[in-house]
């Protein structure tokens, strides 16, 4: 099928994944040059980060914040859908794309780790290795695209699933995450930190 200025539906397509894919680029050699690790300081990279509260978290493939990067996605599905609607799907992810890249950058920003660090439970938070974020933003991506394959209330399952495991297993997620990140509250910061 050809549009009236002649460009195919699929080349359009294939355009916009190029756009995420230098936005993801960008992404990676921005945190070089902000002076980002490459890997953790550890000198291994581990599938999984399993302890919250230690140097290794945020520093390996994936931890226990990787279902908060997957809701990112069918968050950013449904603002996309919202939005861009008759636009492509690959559109719509290259908005996901520079929305997360864009939290990433932010998150890895001096000021941003010095608020975590003093008003949520993440006390040792020293910013994510550049491997971390960039499969934050993969997991995002994911979360993106099964979200444009599940029904909507799939998708508002898992997310509910997720929120509610992982702040039952670590005392965080998300909705608590953005929370004491923008309106600390000390009777959670004392709950999250065992008290």
């Amino acid at each position: 099928m050809t549009s009236a200025t002649g460009v195919t539906a699929g080349t359009s397509g294939k355009r916009w994944l190029l756009v995420a894919l230098v936005l993801f680029c960008a992404q990676i050699v921005i945190l070089h040059f902000m002076g980002r690790v490459w890997i953790c300081e550890c000198g291994y990279v581990k599938l999984f980060e399993p302890v919250v509260n230690s140097p290794g978290n945020s520093q390996h493939l994936a931890d226990w914040y990787t279902p908060s990067h997957i809701i990112h996605g069918f968050l950013f599905y449904g603002l996309g859908w919202l939005i861009l609607r008759r636009a492509p799907l690959s559109a719509r992810l290259s908005l996901a794309v520079l929305i997360e890249a864009a939290w990433e950058l932010a998150e890895n920003s001096p000021m941003v780790i010095d608020r975590y660090r003093t008003a949520t439970m993440a006390l040792g938070y020293s910013g994510d290795s550049i491997i971390n974020s960039g499969m934050d933003t993969v997991f995002m991506a994911l979360g993106f695209l099964a979200a444009s394959r599940l029904p909507i209330w799939a998708t508002v399952v898992i997310a509910i699933v997720f929120e509610l495991f992982t702040g039952w297993l670590i005392r965080d997620n998300l909705t608590l995450n953005v929370l004491m990140l923008v309106w600390p509250v000390e009777a959670i910061k004392t709950w999250q930190g065992g008290a």
